[in-house]
């Protein structure tokens, strides 16, 4: 007999596609369930899990075996459940990496605009405008601070990038879109010479003021509420943060930020943006493409966007020397001086 064709087309890719809702909701079951909570005290069976969760025998064992398959969880020979040390350094809600309350996001706020996605690529209008403030203010006021965690490590080092721990005098920081605060918040615990000016809609400005207070900073925090087009800025600034902000805003928008930026920094001033970066072909990586449909579902004119094209605009706004910086996380922050 002849060996299989380890080459020939197959429907294998297409049908576990067909499943790919699946593991979001799965780990969104178990978040808000707490199993993973529980967990932190040790491995457990099956059954002890249902009872301290408050949840079926049967949905537990299922459950449970499903976090197995995804290698969120192991399972011993005894039928006990434990962690991976990936579960249990951002699955347990106690610890500083906890990525579990975003996940809660998954089926109230995320699949239900993206099922309506062959729409969306028909009309090319978003099921919901979030890069506007009449909608995008309630949308992320409720999960900004889920998002803190996401990107902490970034902006802390960030911070170490900048040296500020090592700063003699006064460092303006300028947040924009400032969310949670993590930007300003990460480059704050650097040094007490740090002042941050956080820019974002008076809503989520909220949000803002509460998690820099919760993290011991908010004396050092003052507050610009308003839309990035139309909001006052300042002058001044050494440092300025884009965390995550171009892809929802589209590309003329995103100059017309850059440029606005720009003239709000000091000479010598350095401009820090976190993007999900692509290549120039837009062929990889994956992550990025795919959160490009998430701009497409979700804003007017949002999309995700290369290093070169970045490096483009900030050429164009007048910044000099972009380049990259390796962090944690999806993709390099771009960074480039005012010259």
């Amino acid at each position: 007999m002849s060996a299989p064709n380890s080459n020939a087309p197959s429907p294998q890719k297409f049908l576990q596609y067909a499943f790919g809702y699946a593991p979001p909701l799965i780990l969104e079951a178990a978040v808000r369930h707490g199993l993973f909570d529980h967990l932190a005290a040790g491995p457990q069976s099956a059954d002890e899990l249902a009872v301290k969760a408050g949840i079926s025998p049967r949905g537990a064992r299922i459950l449970l075996n499903a976090l197995v398959g995804l290698e969120v969880l192991t399972k011993d020979a005894g039928g006990r459940y434990a962690h991976t040390p990936d579960s249990a350094e951002f699955l347990v809600s106690s610890k500083p990496g906890y990525v579990g309350g975003f996940l809660k996001h998954t089926s109230g706020q995320l699949i239900p605009k993206w099922l309506k996605l062959t729409d969306i690529v028909k009309t090319g209008k978003p099921a919901m405008a979030v890069n506007q403030e009449g909608e995008g203010s309630a949308f992320f006021t409720e999960f900004v601070e889920d998002l803190f965690p996401m990107n902490y490590q970034a902006a802390s080092a960030l911070g170490d990038a900048l040296k500020l721990s090592d700063a003699k005098g006064p460092v303006r920081v300028l947040d924009l879109a400032a969310g949670s605060g993590v930007w300003g918040i990460a480059l704050a615990q650097k040094s007490p010479q740090v002042r941050v000016t956080a820019v974002d809609w008076p809503n989520v400005l909220a949000t803002t003021r509460k998690v820099a207070a919760k993290h011991g900073v908010a004396d050092r925090f003052q507050f610009v509420a308003g839309d990035l087009d139309s909001a006052d800025l300042g002058t001044g600034y050494q440092v300025a943060t884009l965390g995550h902000i171009l892809h929802s805003e589209g590309v003329e928008r995103s100059k017309s930020l850059l440029a606005k930026t720009f003239r709000s920094l000091a000479p010598g001033g350095t401009i820090a943006i976190a993007e999900w970066l692509v290549n120039d072909e837009r062929t990889q990586p994956t992550p990025g493409l795919i959160f490009a449909v998430n701009m497409l579902v979700n804003t007017d004119a949002g999309d995700t966007f290369s290093f070169n094209e970045i490096r483009e605009w900030l050429r164009q706004a007048g910044f000099k020397d972009a380049r990259l910086l390796d962090v944690p996380g999806f993709s390099p922050l771009v960074l480039a001086t005012k010259s």
